[in-house]
């Protein structure tokens, strides 16, 4: 069955970087756009970035342009979130997930994964 596994969350001080990775298995990973959402306590899920299947084209949200870079490896079914200068307002619960095409609504999505939590604080 599908499944994505992300890993590389952690506690970091306010500037500093992560790298997340979603790990793919159970699908066709070349055909799929793959996105990453976060949701702080409170809040409603958010889209982040999405990397299509296509063509690679990359789309970020306004508050992590320039900070973060989403990357694939279809050689091994993964994608990553590499995030610098990270900001107190960029913790939360960071999800990956699966649709045929890049979309910031989270509906579109068939599959998600658990989530890896990102803290940034001092």
């Amino acid at each position: 069955q599908v499944q994505l596994v992300e890993s590389g969350g952690g506690l970091v001080q306010p500037g500093g970087s992560l790298r997340l990775s979603c790990a793919a298995s159970g699908f066709t990973f070349d055909y799929y756009a793959i996105a990453w959402f976060r949701q702080a306590p409170g809040k409603g899920r958010e889209g982040v970035s999405c990397i299509s299947s296509s063509d690679g084209h990359s789309y970020y949200t306004d508050s992590v342009k320039g900070r973060f870079t989403i990357s694939r490896d279809n050689a091994n079914d993964t994608v990553y979130l590499q995030m610098n200068s990270l900001k107190p307002e960029d913790t939360a619960l960071y999800y990956c997930a699966t649709a045929p095409l890049c979309d910031y609504e989270p509906d579109e999505y068939d599959h998600w994964g658990q989530g890896t939590q990102v803290t940034v604080s001092s």
